[in-house]
This record gives structure tokens, sequence and C-alpha cells, in this order.
């Protein structure tokens, strides 16, 4: 594996730990600019995905996904990264459901309920460089709901 590689596998995993931990400061030095480009909406906006970019964003994502998910956190299963700027990651998203959480179809109260929901995310990093530029995450967004039992 190239030192390149090798960097960006560990900036990725570095990445997620400090998720897991709530370490927001370090969590954004891990980018080049701070990006969250979730494929599915974001709600109230006009977007077919979910954008968060630049810093205030992206703590504005933190801040309300963990307000849902108090503990929310992931379990690295695969990390590959390949030949060109970009890594994947499949991983497990766990969390308890304890805070309100925002939905295209409005807002679903505490359940109280855990998750585990399969997911993979990409992570685009900056030519020649192990900085971050965008992370997209990719899972079935009924996946959450069906778990919390408010979802078909």
């Amino acid at each position: 594996m190239s030192d390149l590689k090798a960097a960006r596998e560990k900036t990725v995993r570095d990445h997620m730990r400090l998720e897991n931990e709530g370490a927001w400061e370090d969590v954004l030095a891990t980018f080049a600019h701070p990006r969250y480009e979730f494929q599915m909406p974001r709600p109230g906006s006009p977007h077919p995905i979910g954008i968060f970019d630049g810093r205030d964003e992206v703590m504005h994502y933190f801040r309300t996904s963990r307000s849902a998910f108090p503990d929310l956190g992931n379990e690295i299963l695969h990390v590959v990264v390949g030949d060109g700027d970009v890594a994947m990651v499949e991983f497990n998203l766990l969390g308890t459901h304890l805070g309100p959480l925002k939905t295209p179809a409005g807002e679903v109260a505490p359940t109280g309920k855990r998750i585990s929901v399969r997911m993979a995310a990409t992570f685009e990093f900056a030519p020649n460089s192990d900085k971050i530029v965008s992370e997209r995450p990719y899972t079935d967004p009924r996946a959450i709901l069906l778990q919390l039992g408010v979802g078909q």
C-alpha cells in the first residue's frame, strides 16, 4: 500500500472514531473543507440530497443527529482505499432514539429503541492529500424508521 493510501485509510478510521467520541473539532480537522452529502433529502430543503457544506452546517448536522440519537456511533466493517481520490467504508450505524427525529414526513417522537443500520460511505479526498473534501453516506432511508417501528 502506498504512503498516500495508508494516510487516507488512517484519516477515514480516525474520522469515524472521532465521530464516535464526539470530538467535533478533531473531526472537522480531517477535512480540507467540511462537507457531507447525504443521499436523502434534508428536512426543509428543496435539494434531492441533504448537503451540509462548511463548518457551521456540518456542526448543525452533528448537533441535530445527536439530539435524536445522543449515543450515535459507527462500527467499521471494511475500508477500501482506491487508486483514485476516493475511499469506501462499510459500517453499522448504532444508536438509541432518545430525542425527536426530524424527517421529510415530519417529526418522530423518541421511541427509546436501539438501531443498528448497515451503511456505506464514500470519502473523497483532495488530490495528493489525506484531507477529506466530502463524505457521502448511503443507506436505505427507511431503514432507521423501520427499526424504530414507525416506517413502512
